[in-house]
This record gives C-alpha cells, structure tokens and sequence, in this order.
C-alpha cells in the first residue's frame, strides 16, 4: 500500500543548515523523500498521495521530550490530580471525595505542590487521617522525591517515632513529639512504596495508551522515557501489535544494567519505535523537596545541604558506571544541586580515564544549579545537559528563597550552557511539568515565572533565542539518544515525523508562543493527529 504525504504551501523551518526553509515536503512510507518547493512536490508525489495544503501554517520537525515518565503520565491522566490544588482546604477536599469513592484500595499519585497553596507548607497525616482510616494513602510531590502517608500507610510500613532514616532519605518528624508527620523523602519513600500492589501489565498498557494520546495532540513524536524494566514487556507487545504512535528512547535503572549485558544490548539497540541502551540513576534529590545535594546549606537551614542518594554513598554508583560504561551503556544521571552535579562530573572524568574511549555522549538530567568553573568540564566531557525549561518558571517563584540571590544567577542557566559549548536539550519531566512542548519553548524564551512576578523574564541573562530553543526540543534531542542520523530536522531520508501548528510562533510576539496549538501530528509519515 502507498503512504505518501505531500505537504503543501507551508512555512517549514527544517533546521537543516544546508535549507533552512521550504515549503513543501513529500514522504513515502516512513522517510522524507522530498523538501523543497510545492510546485516540484506536485510533480513528485504521484497520483495515490494524500495531499495536504497547509496554507502557509508552520510545520517544524515532530518534538522530542528529553525526559518523561510514560506509565506514570498515563495513571496520572486516570487518577486523582492534587497539581491544581491552591489551598490546604481543596487539597483535603479532593483527596477526601477520591477516597470515598476508592476505600479499601491503595490510593497513590496525586502530584501535589505545596509552593502553590496559601499557606505554604508541607501537608500532614492528620490532615486526611480523619477520612481515610481504613484506606492506606501515599500521595507524592510533583517531582517525586516527596510523599504524603497517612497513619494507615505509616502503620503497615512500620514507621514511628523510633524509625531511623535511611541512607539517601528522611522521615520527617514532629520537633514536639516526635513522631512521624507521614512525609517521607527520597529513598525513605520506598518504605511505603514497596508495599502497594503492583501494576498488571493490562494497567500499564492502558497507562502508556492514555500517554500516547498525550502526546499526539502535543506534537510530540518521541519521548526518551524513564523507563522500569517491568514495561518493557508491555513496551514490546504494543510495538508488536503496531501500536506506537510516538517513539520511545528507554532508560532503565542502573541497577538492572547487567540484564541488559546478558542480553547483548549496547546503546542504540532496537527499532525505530523502540530503542534500548540507555541508563537512569539518582545522584540527589530535588529543590522543592529539600533534598537536592548543594556545597552550601539551604537558606535558614544551615543544617541542610540535601542529600545524596544512597548508591552514591555506597559506591554503588561509581561501581555500576564503570562497569555500564564498559559495555557501551549510556548513563543519564539526575542531578540538581551544585554538588551532586560535581560529584557526577568527577565521576565521568575517572570513567574517560579508565575505560576505553567511545562515543559515550554521558547525560546530566536537569542539572539545575551549576557553579560557573564547572561549565569547562561539562564541554570537555561531552556531557549533555538535559534540562526541563518548564520547572523554570515553577521553580523561579520561590526559588531565590531556598538558595538565595547568588545561586539563582546559575539555576537553569540555558544561556550559559550554550555559550560554554555545551550540548542541552529540552524536555518537560512529565508529570512533573506539562508533556506540551509549546510551554517548554515559551519558559526558555520568556522565563517568566508563573506567578506573573517577572514579566522580563527571572533571571533574563539566562534566556535564549526561539530557534536555540526549537533546536534543543528536536536536533539536540536527537543527538542526545545517538539518532541524529534519523531524526531532529527536516531532510531527505530522515525518519517522517513532523508537527503542524497552527499559529507561527516564529514570528509571534514571545509572549504568546505558550498559547500557540498544534494541528496535525505525523509520526512515521502517518497523520496520528488532527485537531
């Protein structure tokens, strides 16, 4: 059967330097075969083509989202949703009418952020206890690194006054009485977590399904995944049953990198729907939670510079790179604080002088704060940043409170990055930021917080133009899980995958970049999306 595309009369922004604009682009089957001007793809796109006149809308490369949680963005989109919630009182409301109809079951997600009530605080057990006596309930903070348990839940973990804290974690107790409030942070979350029944397999597929809805009407076409190697099952069953409509680069946790090895996977394993190779580790925690690893203390707590995690500690980490890296297996490693993020880098120095040289393009997911002498390292490295703009204008509401005036001048510092050489490249960390791409673009080049406190921008040096940007959402991203050759700009022989909006952010005023809309989705040189 012929798939053909011939996409007409547009304004598309190729990001190939040889041809920056064109106006028209032909596929067959999953590949560009033609870009260039619409009275030749007339000529070339044969009588069986789906013609598509764009009347002069913007078509740019398919987005690429450097970092996004698929199962858990789907259970998020079917489950209770505390993200919106402004105030302590619609934070219990919610959760009570959710408990209500969910009693007896393991009640988890929620992705609340206590930065957006009035007052601000962290929430207690005693807040929900009072309506979920016989329902466990373990609701995390929107980054994940903090949860909520209510006295249920802290009971059947076996969590009181008396238990300690882990290594790499907190369990935050009363300063009168000493027992636990039902926060837990980082690696003491898993205290909970490990008792709460596991996903089926028909649970995740129906997760991944909604995610992949998500991402249609986003324009987003492939997404590097957070991924536990409890998907990767329901991963291969959708690829075979041609389910994909968005392309996923994995990343499974480090410690589970050996049964990679056993089965012969390097990095860029896999097919065009479903590439392997890649690794996933925590070296810290994060700024909201009070647990990202910084060289200074955190403003009025001169007791608290964060947390490194665990396998940091134990040397865990530095045991499973070395040994990763050896076999050719990407490391993408979290790091926020300025520490944590030097820790990493003198790790990747001893792998490149240690191991056998390849092309090993190391990842620092988010790398947040930076001291200004550590740029140099990250270039000569080759590290790639990954960052997140969105938690930008999150972050900048109240970021200046935890780590004061000096340090914000080096937070999400995009323009830094660029001018020292160093490789970023974008992506939302959903559900922790909205998967929409749009809204990525608009905090990169605006940074204005969402409190509407910074119209010029939070820290305005730090911004960066609207095609750096775009670049970093698809030709970086690309670069990034090794697909270069396939993907990230507009060229003949290239992978079709392709966003239509319908307003041209290119010459919108900046401000409205973030209210822009997509119009057609094309991944694999199918239409998977039309609004």
């Amino acid at each position: 059967m012929d798939r053909s595309l011939c996409l007409l009369n547009g304004r598309i922004c190729t990001l190939d330097r040889s041809q920056p604009w064109a106006e028209a682009i032909v596929t067959r089957g999953h590949r560009i075969a033609f870009v260039g001007s619409s009275a030749e793809a007339r000529s070339i796109g044969g009588p069986s083509v789906r013609m598509i006149d764009l009347g002069g809308r913007l078509v740019l490369p398919g987005f690429i989202d450097n970092h996004a949680h698929c199962v858990q963005g789907g259970l998020h989109l079917q489950g209770i949703n505390l993200r919106e919630c402004r105030s302590i009182a619609s934070f219990t409301s919610r959760i009570k009418e959710y408990v209500a109809a969910h009693r007896g079951e393991w009640i988890s997600g929620g992705d609340w952020d206590q930065e957006g009530w009035q007052p601000r605080g962290l929430p207690r057990r005693e807040w929900i206890d009072e309506f979920s006596g016989d329902t466990p309930v373990f609701l995390n903070r929107f980054d994940g690194h903090t949860g909520l348990a209510n006295s249920v839940a802290l009971r059947l973990a076996g969590i009181s006054a008396s238990s300690p804290d882990a290594d790499g974690g907190v369990i935050e107790k009363d300063a009168t009485t000493g027992e636990p409030t039902g926060i837990l942070k980082d690696t003491a979350m898993n205290l909970v977590r490990s008792l709460m029944p596991p996903l089926s397999s028909d649970e995740r597929e129906r997760a991944v399904l909604v995610a992949l809805e998500e991402a249609k009407k986003n324009g987003v076409t492939s997404i590097h995944d957070i991924t536990a190697m409890e998907d990767l099952p329901v991963y291969r069953s959708l690829e075979r049953a041609k389910k994909w409509t968005c392309r996923l680069y994995t990343r499974v946790p480090i410690q589970e990198y050996r049964e990679l090895i056993a089965q012969g996977i390097r990095f860029g394993h896999g097919s065009r729907f479903l590439k392997l190779g890649s690794l996933k580790a925590f070296a810290d925690g994060s700024l909201g939670s009070g647990t990202a690893l910084f060289f200074d203390p955190y403003v009025g707590e001169p007791d608290n510079r964060g947390l490194a995690m665990d396998i940091v500690l134990n040397g865990d980490l530095r045991r499973w790179a070395l040994d990763a890296d050896r076999h050719q297996l990407q490391l993408s490693v979290h790091a926020i604080g300025d520490k944590a993020i030097d820790l990493m880098l003198s790790l990747f120095e001893e792998i490149v002088a240690t191991n056998p040289p390849w092309d090993r393009r190391f990842r620092i997911e988010h790398g947040q704060h930076v001291r200004r002498e550590d740029l140099p390292r990250f270039a000569r490295l080759g590290v790639v940043v990954s960052g997140q703009p969105y938690h930008a204008i999150d972050d900048g509401v109240w970021a200046e409170s935890r780590v004061g005036p000096a340090r914000v001048q080096m937070t999400y510092p995009f323009r830094s990055y660029i001018g020292a050489g160093v490789a970023l490249c974008f992506g939302s960390d959903w559900t922790v930021a909205p998967l929409n791409p749009l809204l990525g673009l608009y905090a990169a080049v605006t940074r204005r917080t969402l409190d509407g406190k910074n119209p010029t921008g939070w820290v305005p040096r730090q911004k960066i133009s609207l095609m750096e940007a775009i670049r970093c959402y698809t030709v970086q991203n690309a670069y990034a899980s090794f697909e270069e050759d396939l993907k990230g700009s507009i060229e003949r022989g290239k992978l079709a995958d392709l966003v239509v909006l319908e307003e041209d952010i290119v010459s919108l005023p900046p401000e409205a970049i973030g209210t822009a809309r997509v119009a057609i989705t094309i991944v694999d040189g199918i239409v998977v999306y039309e609004a």
